[in-house]
C-alpha cells in the first residue's frame, strides 16, 4: 500500500481535510509532519476508512500523530476554507492550544462537535462543520425530492383511476 501524496507543503496553523470516502476527517498539522486531531475510540489512525461506529461515539480523545499515519492511503489537502470569513489565530497559537489538548477526552457529537468541529475552534475560534451543514442540506433535499416525486405519481395514478372509472 502506497502512501497517499498532496502537492501542499503543509504550514503550522494549517489545517488537513483528509478524504476517508463516506466523510472527511480533519486535522491541526504542528509542524514537522505531525497533527493533532480529534477522534472517536472506534476510529483508528491510519485505516484509511469510514467507521460506521463513530457516528455513535459520545467521546473521543485528542493525539497527535504523524500526518502520513493519519492520512495511511487517503487522499489530503490543506484546506483553510475558513480565512477569508474569519482572521485565523497565529500559527503558534493554534500549535500551542492543540498541543495542551493531547490526552485529552473531548464530549463527541457528528452534528455538533466533530473532528472538523474542533479542528476549525483551533484555528478559528468558531466550531463549524461544513460537512455536516452540506449533509443536512443534502438530506433535505432528497426529502423534498421523494415527497415531491410521491406526490406527482400519486396524483397521476389517481387521475388514472378517475380516467378508468370514467370509461366504464
Amino acid at each position: 500500500m502506497g502512501q497517499s501524496q498532496s502537492n501542499q507543503k503543509p504550514e503550522p496553523g494549517d489545517l488537513i481535510e483528509i478524504f476517508r470516502g463516506g466523510y472527511q476527517h480533519w486535522a491541526v498539522y504542528i509542524g514537522d509532519g505531525l497533527v493533532v486531531h480529534m477522534v472517536p475510540p472506534s476510529e483508528c489512525a491510519g485505516a484509511g476508512v469510514s467507521s460506521v461506529m463513530s457516528v455513535a461515539a459520545q467521546r473521543a480523545v485528542v493525539k497527535k500523530e504523524k500526518l502520513s499515519e493519519v492520512v495511511g492511503t487517503d487522499d489530503w489537502r490543506v484546506n483553510n476554507d475558513l480565512d477569508e470569513r474569519y482572521d485565523p489565530h497565529q500559527a503558534d497559537i493554534i500549535v500551542e492550544e492543540a498541543l495542551q489538548l493531547v490526552g485529552t477526552e473531548q464530549p463527541y457529537g457528528i452534528k455538533r462537535w466533530n473532528c472538523e468541529h474542533f479542528a476549525k475552534k483551533l484555528r478559528y475560534g468558531k466550531a463549524e462543520s461544513r460537512q455536516v451543514r452540506n449533509a443536512i442540506i443534502a438530506t433535505v433535499a432528497a426529502v423534498a425530492g421523494f415527497l415531491g416525486i410521491a406526490f406527482l405519481v400519486g396524483a397521476l395514478s389517481g387521475r388514472r383511476k378517475r380516467e378508468d372509472e370514467d370509461k366504464q
